[in-house]
């Protein structure tokens, strides 16, 4: 695999338009193209926010030894053995703030709820982000974060619908920033987003009022946290209970991935960046962990992207974290 030197991909002057040119005349295991929803490469870094191990504010459960099957499927999609879930496919918008560590741990959190409790609701990326105890706080709004799966467990999370949810009576706290992307022009669905990242909104501990539940009693929590080492037991662990939390380091090729099997090409970093593990397989001899973004639909393959697996990856192997669902509100 050619690997771009960083006096010319590590440049800050290099815009998509080369970055796509490389990549795609290096012939390596994926396909670029300009993403529509960033005008430069610094806009994606307002997309970003998760802490990596290494960072000082990185914080992750204790890891646990998976029982591994003896014989695993060669390839796994969550949303397809799973079809009762619709939430399990749902690609989310974190909108143009640093919070996919509260996306990729609500969108984990709500797919396994469903499984293990046959409800398929959304439940909210608001309360997730912006109602964080500093005793149990996984993040901190806009300005990331790591895994909230134990704010699941000692906090509990009430339900909450995406952006366009607001107002329905659906759910309890619904994702209060607009979808956006920087493009030009912007559509009626996506318009453009500001010209910095947005400011975290207040929390705040009542349902919308259109919504018929009571806040606290709409919680539901997680029962255990964990997280999750080594090939063979994330792909069990995946198989046996559903989607995980998992964070990656993004470099500036990342946001022109449109199909393929990802491997970075470039050494100019940007930031770390959560997502949601919801399967894995082999394309064309490489293999992959699928991977649900919470860049909407319209960024990568309907919003997800395929990753070389088994290399730790830009570190994608290195922060796999978890938990189950309780079977009742109480702690």
């Amino acid at each position: 695999m050619k690997v771009f030197s960083t006096a010319i991909v590590g440049a800050s002057a290099v815009g998509f338009d080369e970055i796509v040119q490389q990549v795609n005349a290096a012939g390596t295991t994926w396909v670029a193209e300009a993403p529509s929803k960033f005008s430069s490469v610094e806009d994606v870094k307002n997309f970003l926010g998760a802490f990596r191990p290494g960072d000082a504010e990185y914080k992750t459960s204790e890891v646990v030894e998976v029982a591994t099957a003896t014989q695993l499927p060669d390839s796994f999609d969550s949303a397809e053995n799973w079809p009762q879930c619709s939430v399990i496919a749902n690609v989310r918008d974190q909108s143009s703030c640093g919070s996919c560590w509260a996306f990729g741990s609500v969108s984990s959190f709500e797919s396994r709820a469903c499984i293990s409790t046959g409800n398929d609701v959304k439940y909210s990326a608001q309360d997730t982000a912006f109602c964080q105890n500093p005793i149990w706080g996984a993040g901190n709004g806009c300005n990331g974060g790591n895994s909230a799966w134990d704010f699941f467990k000692n906090t509990g999370v009430v339900t909450g619908g995406d952006y366009p949810d607001m107002g329905t009576g659906s759910t309890c706290s619904a994702y209060s920033l607009a979808p956006c992307a920087h493009h030009v022009p912007a559509t009626a669905k996506y318009p453009a987003c500001p010209s910095s990242e947005y400011p975290s909104p207040r929390c705040s501990k009542s349902c919308e009022s259109s919504y018929a539940g009571d806040f606290d009693s709409d919680k539901l929590h997680a029962s255990k946290t964990y997280s999750v080492r080594g090939e063979t037991q994330i792909m069990t662990e995946l198989v046996n209970n559903g989607p995980m939390y998992v964070s990656f380091d993004v470099y500036d090729d990342f946001p022109t991935y449109k199909s393929g099997v990802y491997q970075s090409t470039s050494s100019n970093f940007l930031g770390g960046h959560a997502v949601t593990m919801v399967g894995f397989g082999t394309l064309n001899g490489e293999k992959y962990w699928k991977i649900k973004n919470s860049w909407n639909e319209e960024w990568g393959a309907g919003g997800h992207f395929l990753i070389k697996r088994g290399t730790n990856e830009c570190g994608i192997e290195g922060d796999v974290n978890a938990g189950d669902i309780a079977t009742s509100t109480t702690v």
